[in-house]
Parts: C-alpha cells; structure tokens; sequence
C-alpha cells in the first residue's frame, strides 16, 4: 500500500490516533520528545506548527521511536505521518501573545498558561506561545495583546513537505470564506497524493455555514478530504464528559450532513472522547487530542535527562499509551 492506502485503512478501521503538538508550538525539542512518547505509544500522525525546524525535529523524533521501540519489545511497521497546521489571519491557533506596558504585575497569566510559555519577570516566549487566550482572560488590567505571524506561506509548506510533511490541515476557524478557500486551493496544490484536512469550529458559523464550507472544500480535495471537528479549541485540560461535549456535537453535525467525509474529534478531547461518541451514536474516524496529551507527560518530558533515562521514557510511553488505548482500543503498529 502506498501512504495515501495506509493512512485510509487507518481512518476507515477508526484507528487513528493524531496528537497535536500544537500549531503554534515551536519549541523544536519538545515536539521531538512529544512525536518520541507517543510514537512510542502507538499514535500515527503529529500536528506540528509550520516551521521547518519544527518538522525536522518531528521527523527525528519518529526516526528515534523506531530505533528505540526494540528495547521496549515492539516493532513500529507503520510510520507515522506528519501534518503541518496552517492558521488563517484571525484563527486563535497561529497567534502569538504581547505583553504590554499596562501590566499591572499581578501575575495571575504565569500560572494559567498550559505551556509555561510566561517567565518569571512577565516575559513571553514566543517559540512556546500557542495563542489559547487564557492569559489573556484572567488578566485585569488589560494588558495582553496577540499579532499574527505572516510568512510566505506556499513556498513555506513546501519546504516543510520536502523536509518529511505528508499532509496539511488549514485552521479556517475565521468568518472569510474567500481567503479560507484561496488558501485551501494552495494547499491542495502542494499535496495532491495524501489527505488535507480543515479544522471547524462553531464559533462563526451557524449550522449551515459550516455545511456549505465542508461541502465546497470535499469538492476541491475529494476523498483526500478530512475535516477535523474541533469542539472548543485548545480546551482540552480536564478529563470529563463535558470537557468534550462539543467535539462530538460539532463531529453530530458533519455526519448529519451526509458530506463523503472522514472526521477526527478535535477540541477538548480527552480519554473519554470517543466513549461518548460511541454512546451518542456519533460517527468518527479517528481522534486529534492536543493539550491534554500534552499535559500527561509534559513534566516527564522536559527533564533535562529524559532522552537518556529508560526509566522515564518507560514511565511516560506507559501513560501515553494508557490515553491512545482509552480512544482507538488496540493499536496497530
């Protein structure tokens, strides 16, 4: 089977597993240990940022896992594949966070920021910036404004394809439909032997928009075309019911549409994401799951000695492995 074959049969037997490293996560080294971990653990794709240096450190963080799944007595046959995420102007995924003069030094951000991405002396570092908006929400002063980083995005994406990306997902989570779909075609240009992918949200479009957009976008990409259905972005920090309500409504509504589609939960997904979706009747084909991931193994990962420390590594494949069974049961390796 070539990739396009294999990553079908992934989605078709609901044995995809994706972890998001974050489309505005580019810090290089933890997205290396990251894709490391949950290689490791059975997840065959990562959604990493669209920065080269990024996607070479993804790349080596797979090329680690094969080597290393031998001292854990398993055998990673299926590589995984990597996707790079794209953010349109306004889409909280790929907007970096300021700190202004009008801070009042409460430092209330610091301890609400799920990438420890604000220093002590009220700095933040962009690299580990991923726009979520909770600094933001619990500051009183005012004080925190986002920019966009503009790039040059075609030749970029195809310096991350040549550098190992195999698929690409547009964040379209934005009222403009003319500039989603100018990029998307872009896209679709770049990638034309494997899926692509469009995140949707709810947050501004009704129903019907969000119908209209799925079937526009499957009719320039065809069966290559995935959408992930994200509930409520970058939301993903409590293990509960409600936590994910949204992934399975808004996954309810594309499969109501009866749009030929493959759909990932996304967006506050957690380990019972797709027991509710199963008990809801929902329809899926596989499930994205980032901040919460990321936070099950965040304070084994960023140990200084961690590459270097069996036990460690033991220690975190174990509860990522536990998170990636709770959603597609059994892996294939």
């Amino acid at each position: 089977m070539n990739r396009l074959d294999i990553m079908t049969d992934l989605l078709v037997k609901r044995k995809l597993f994706k972890l998001v490293c974050g489309a505005g996560n580019e810090d290089a080294e933890e997205v290396r240990r990251l894709v490391f971990v949950y290689a490791l653990a059975g997840a065959k794709c990562f959604d990493v940022s669209a920065n080269v240096e990024v996607v070479r450190h993804a790349v080596k963080g797979i090329d680690e896992a094969i080597k290393y799944a031998r001292k854990l007595n398993r055998k990673i046959i299926i590589r995984p594949f990597i996707n790079v995420s794209i953010g349109m102007r306004g889409d909280p995924h790929v907007r970096k966070a300021v700190i202004t003069d009008r801070c009042s030094q409460c430092r209330a951000c610091i301890g609400e920021c799920p990438t420890d991405a604000i220093t002590e002396d009220l700095n933040i570092i962009e690299e580990k910036c991923i726009g979520c908006g909770n600094c933001e929400a619990v500051c009183s002063s005012g004080a925190i404004v986002f920019f966009h980083k503009d790039k040059n995005l075609k030749k970029l994406l195809q310096e991350c394809k040549q550098c190992g990306a195999e698929q690409f997902e547009l964040h379209a989570a934005v009222p403009d439909s003319r500039s989603v779909f100018e990029e998307w075609a872009m896209i679709n240009e770049v990638i034309t032997d494997n899926y692509v992918s469009m995140c949707l949200d709810r947050l501004h479009l009704g129903d019907s928009q969000l119908k209209r957009r799925i079937q526009k976008a499957r009719d320039v990409s065809g069966k290559r075309f995935i959408v992930q259905a994200d509930g409520v972005p970058m939301s993903g920090g409590k293990d509960d019911y409600n936590t994910t309500l949204q992934a399975i409504a808004i996954a309810d509504i594309v499969m109501k549409s009866k749009i030929d589609v493959k759909v990932l939960l996304s967006g506050g997904t957690n380990s019972l994401t797709t027991k509710l979706a199963d008990m809801c009747g929902v329809s899926y084909n596989g499930v994205s799951i980032g901040t919460f991931a990321r936070n099950l193994v965040k304070d084994i990962i960023r140990q200084d000695d961690f590459m270097n420390n069996g036990e460690k590594i033991i220690r975190a494949v174990g509860i990522a492995d536990k998170l990636i069974t709770a959603n597609i049961g059994e892996q294939i390796w």
